[in-house]
């Protein structure tokens, strides 16, 4: 029997991959969000509000046997107020689900809940976030840990880092870069880009998400990521190879964010344990 999977910003930059990569499986998937212009038709949409307070939630949802929780206002603007504002309607939304029955919630994390830090990002990094997005994320993490604790359900906090790919759908450093590339500009304003990241493609994304989602073997905080870091500066002059631009990089036209590390990146150790376990029983399958 397909998993009935609930995924929340299906509309999204990383959602419609998402539920690309779930119908790629076999899933039967409702898709919920504002819009959903550009989502795989397959998908099923659902019209009942997420965070309307109502003891049927679940089942108003289309009774999902997993979600997978996306849904975030302006994930780049890092001092929204949104930020604070909608954090309980996310705790509330997450209370509903696995209080309602659902045993599997994976919500959509950040590297910038743990704020400043250098080198490699695990379960047990201490946080101590600089911005209202990373202090919402933190909040929302810790609530749902509760949550599950109390529940029963099994949560996968899904942490991610600095994603590529679709720019065309997104608004990170790499679309604006490639917006003004477009428009006939020559020179992009820039900060020093010596800082190092862990940089995903989100159609990579979307499979680990999708991988961690769909098992029951490893739960908690999951970083998908490479685990190779690589500078800012150097993976934009990558993008602007790749894509054939007529574009510079103008390096020191902005400063550099003070909670930014010199080194950061993703411990990969435990989606690589979920991505060997899924090729390993994809090829006992094909034995058999």
């Amino acid at each position: 029997m397909a998993e009935r999977v609930l995924v929340t910003g299906a509309g999204g930059y990383i959602g419609r991959h998402v539920v690309d990569e779930l119908l790629l499986r076999g899933c039967e998937v409702l898709a919920a969000d504002l819009r959903l212009d550009g989502v795989d038709e397959r998908a099923i949409p659902v019209t009942q509000p997420i965070f309307e307070r109502r003891d049927d939630l679940v089942e108003a949802l289309g009774s999902p046997s997993r979600v997978i929780h996306l849904a975030w206002r302006n994930g780049f603007n890092h001092n929204a107020s949104s930020h604070i504002d909608d954090l309980p309607a996310h705790v509330a939304f997450v209370e509903a689900l696995m209080r309602g029955g659902v045993n599997s919630v994976s919500v959509m994390g950040s590297m910038h809940e743990v704020g400043y830090w250098e080198g490699a990002i695990g379960p047990d990094t201490p946080c101590k976030p600089q911005s209202f997005y990373g202090i919402s994320k933190l909040a929302l993490r810790q609530a749902c840990q509760l949550l599950a604790a109390q529940t029963g359900a099994q949560l996968k906090w899904l942490r991610a880092y600095y994603i590529t790919g679709d720019e065309a759908r997104g608004q990170s450093v790499f679309a604006k870069l490639a917006q003004a590339a477009a428009r006939g500009e020559h020179e992009f304003p820039f900060t020093s880009g010596t800082n190092q990241y862990d940089f995903i493609d989100v159609r990579e994304l979307a499979r680990q998400i999708v991988a961690a989602s769909l098992q029951d073997e490893v739960d908690g905080v999951i970083e998908c990521c490479t685990g190779e870091p690589l500078s800012l500066g150097d993976r934009m002059e990558a993008f602007i190879a790749e894509r054939g631009f007529d574009i510079q990089l103008k390096r020191g036209a902005f400063p550099d964010r003070p909670y930014d590390s010199p080194g950061v990146w993703g411990d990969p150790s435990r989606i690589h344990a979920i991505l060997d376990a899924e090729g390993s029983r994809a090829q006992e399958g094909g034995q058999r």
